[in-house]
């Protein structure tokens, strides 16, 4: 028997115009810039590799949108969940960062010494995503036979918060975890034994191919939402 039973792979979608300007979006609704929809273009292809057989996504815009490239290179529907969303940003949404640390200066240093949110008020705690988060992706990788594979487009900042909850790790482990880039892609891999591993960490259609080529890749460019 294979020592992997399972694998879910986690992606975030790809860059929006908010990302490039720095404006927090949360639930906010926001598409895919044209570099965003050349990103998902790219990595559809590097994620049909690994034949997945679902695929699901957060019910935003710019996951959607992703999530389109990834049905049209495997000929998956996606299944929309809500409870694949990013953070609800509470009064940040929409601001850039210069304004949030002008507006809100306690909680702008709260985040900028790690804290995912800053506690803006009105923002989802780390705790309220988790809780929404990790049971979703324990019924999507449940959903999968023995061997199979499942990728499911979410969100930058949840992403980290979902992985370590997933994973049993406590919380706060997740300001430890760089930022996942537009279009990366972190892999959990069940075990023989049920215990689960992260078996690939910010992947990319860039590293992929220069792993490929044999050449390095030291670009990382991780803008929140």
């Amino acid at each position: 028997m294979s020592a992997d039973r399972r694998r879910l792979i986690l992606l975030r979608h790809g860059r929006t115009a908010w990302n490039l300007e720095g404006r927090a979006q949360g639930h906010l609704d926001v598409q895919l810039d044209e570099t965003g929809h050349a990103q998902a273009a790219a990595v559809a292809p590097y994620l049909a590799e690994s034949a997945p057989v679902a695929l699901w996504s957060s019910d935003l815009t710019r996951a959607r949108q992703t999530a389109s490239y990834v049905e049209r290179a495997t000929g998956l529907s996606a299944v929309l969940d809500p409870r694949l969303r990013e953070f609800d940003v509470g009064a940040r949404g929409g601001l850039t960062v210069a304004e949030f640390a002008e507006r809100f200066p306690a909680e702008y240093a709260t985040w900028a010494a790690g804290h995912v949110t800053g506690g803006v008020p009105g923002a989802e705690s780390r705790e309220a995503v988790a809780t929404r988060m990790a049971p979703a992706l324990r019924e999507m990788l449940s959903a999968l036979a023995e061997g199979e594979c499942g990728v499911v487009v979410t969100h930058g900042a949840c992403l980290k918060v979902a992985l370590v909850a997933l994973l049993g790790w406590p919380l706060e482990a997740e300001e430890s975890l760089a930022g996942v880039d537009n279009c990366g892609w972190a892999t959990v891999t069940e075990r023989a034994t049920g215990s689960l591993r992260l078996s690939s960490y910010n992947e990319t259609a860039t590293t992929r191919a220069h792993v490929r080529t044999g050449t390095p890749d030291f670009t990382s460019d991780a803008p929140s939402g």
